[in-house]
């Protein structure tokens, strides 16, 4: 299967980076996302990108953005990408209007990163064409996209999925649907205790993330990758994990909880566990 139209659902950060790349690869892309002025600051962010791409020898930027166009609202594709907020209401109601709206068909992928995907296949007529697709941010620049196969995924979906990843350019990684999937099984752990490390006093937000670039030769510690993702979301994949695992390990830090009431949700908001202004 080509996909040679792929709908991609929420143009943030994700959204934008994910059409980005599905442009990039010659095919063409509708981006839609209800949110006012959110496609247009996905198209710019776009162009930055590929500028600097551009820039080291990559396609035109003019040439890529010329294959996606704005879609007041859903339309028909041969694939359809969801990248909207991580929360399992909204995208079980974008499910539901995607199977009425794409053709038979289709297949119906979620970028989300703790969701069950079991539960979004569910709520369609085509459970066996529902897969999670998970992008790693920034979607230009990281090669893994984690595979994520729902119960009720049929092995021609799984296969066509693995195929695009890999015409994406990007790594495939197959995962089972388990609360938070591989990934963020383990990521989300590590974050947050480096959080409750902080929040005990056991050592400042810099010493914590040297230790982890440094000693653990990661290339980003594991707070300042949590304000880069979005403490926000953090905490919703930590209480994904908490509530499907039952385990108390999984609940979110205090602190972190604390700074999103804050509103200090990281990069995004100007602050989290660093200043951004």
């Amino acid at each position: 299967m080509r996909f040679e139209r792929v709908l991609v659902v929420g143009a943030g950060q994700m959204g934008a980076g994910i059409a980005q790349v599905v442009a990039a690869s010659g095919r063409q892309v509708l981006l839609h996302d209800p949110f006012p002025g959110a496609v247009e600051r996905g198209l710019a962010g776009m162009r930055r990108s590929l500028e600097k791409l551009e820039a080291k020898g990559g396609a035109p930027a003019a040439e890529v953005l010329r294959r996606v166009t704005e879609t007041a609202a859903l339309a028909p594709a041969d694939l359809m990408i969801e990248a909207i907020v991580e929360d399992a209401d909204a995208k079980e109601q974008l499910f539901r209007a995607a199977d009425d709206i794409l053709p038979a068909a289709a297949i119906l992928a979620s970028n989300t990163s703790s969701i069950p995907i079991t539960s979004l296949a569910a709520v369609t007529a085509r459970p066996d064409r529902v897969i999670g697709m998970h992008f790693f941010n920034p979607v230009p620049v990281l090669q893994l996209v984690e595979v994520i196969r729902a119960l009720q995924t049929s092995d021609e979906t799984a296969a066509a999925i693995v195929a695009l990843a890999r015409d994406l350019g990007k790594v495939p990684a197959e995962a089972n649907d388990f609360p938070g999937f591989a990934s963020n099984r383990i990521l989300m752990p590590f974050v947050n205790e480096a959080a409750y490390a902080l929040m005990e006093g056991v050592a400042e937000a810099e010493a914590i993330d040297t230790i982890a670039r440094l000693g653990f030769a990661h290339p980003m510690g594991p707070l300042a990758l949590a304000d880069l993702i979005g403490l926000d979301t953090c905490v919703a994949i930590m209480e994904v994990l908490h509530s499907g695992l039952g385990n108390p390990k999984y609940a979110p830090c205090p602190l972190l909880r604390q700074y999103v009431a804050a509103g200090r949700l990281g990069r995004k908001s100007g602050r989290g566990f660093y200043d951004y202004a």
